[in-house]
């Protein structure tokens, strides 16, 4: 069983949904990024989600773009990955890889997969990569002991829920609305929605994401995923942050409330 699959059991066996933290590795330079995936998990996220930065970010919004770009300026590289994956699941967390498909294609996809499983990490999010066109990363994924966490939305059909499930494992990530990255005053009713949908074709834990930003929509939409996705109101803590510290003091309380909604979701 993956790092990932004990946290989902551990979260559903204490009636809660999973907290899933997003953080671009390199921003605000590398040392500085894994400290802060560091401060997640010291502050209850249970999987945390180690973004690489890449040029054409098409799932990203502004602020999460922001901060890939300084990343890339400051000369973050792909090995950088494996040495937070390494911090994080020493920090006792699963981690997961959240990348574009073009990276993990000119790093080598079994090279990848391989440092990957080796750091210690439980997987990949591939926003860009659908399953009829994955099957290098299936192979690696395989071979290497990876899961593979593809993403549906509320377009998608029924006929693509069931290739999309089937070819998943850890969990589904459940876009709750079309469009990027970034905060949201209220959460698409079109979640829920998904979510029971992709119920109905598999039995992987479902995980919510894009949009997500305070304590509240956490304990709403922990009531019916076993997962919740936050990613641009934790990224937000850092870019808007006079200071490293005051960063990092920002990011603490933010994901210490959103651990809180979690926590009060099915009470």
């Amino acid at each position: 069983m993956s790092s990932l699959a004990t946290q989902l059991d551990a979260c559903r066996a204490q009636n809660r949904p999973a907290v899933v933290g997003y953080l671009p590795v390199g921003f605000p330079d590398v040392e500085g990024s894994i400290e802060a995936m560091r401060a997640l998990v010291e502050s209850g996220v249970d999987i945390v989600e180690v973004g690489l930065p890449y040029t054409d970010p098409l799932m990203d919004g502004p602020v999460i773009q922001t901060a890939a770009t300084r990343a890339l300026e400051s000369g973050v590289r792909v090995r950088d990955v494996f040495r937070a994956v390494k911090a994080i699941d020493e920090a006792g967390a699963a981690a997961v890889v959240m990348t574009y498909w073009n990276p993990v294609l000119r790093y080598g996809v079994d090279e990848f997969a391989h440092d990957l499983a080796a750091a210690g990490g439980s997987g990949m999010i591939t926003p860009d990569l659908v399953p009829d066109e994955a099957a290098p990363w299936m192979s690696a994924s395989e071979e290497h002991g990876l899961d593979r966490v593809f993403l549906v939305a509320p377009s998608s059909t029924a006929e693509r829920l069931a290739s999309t499930t089937a070819a998943s494992s850890g969990f589904v990530y459940a876009a709750s609305l079309m469009g990027v990255t970034g905060a949201r005053t209220a959460v698409d009713d079109a979640a829920e929605l998904l979510v029971s949908r992709v119920r109905e074709v598999s039995d992987l834990p479902v995980c919510v994401g894009l949009g997500v930003s305070t304590r509240d929509q956490v304990a709403q939409i922990g009531r019916y995923a076993d997962g919740v996705i936050i990613g641009s109101a934790l990224v937000r803590c850092l870019v808007d942050a006079d200071t490293p510290a005051d960063g990092l003091r920002a990011l603490r309380h933010v994901a210490s409330e959103l651990v809180a909604g979690a926590h009060e979701s099915r009470r």
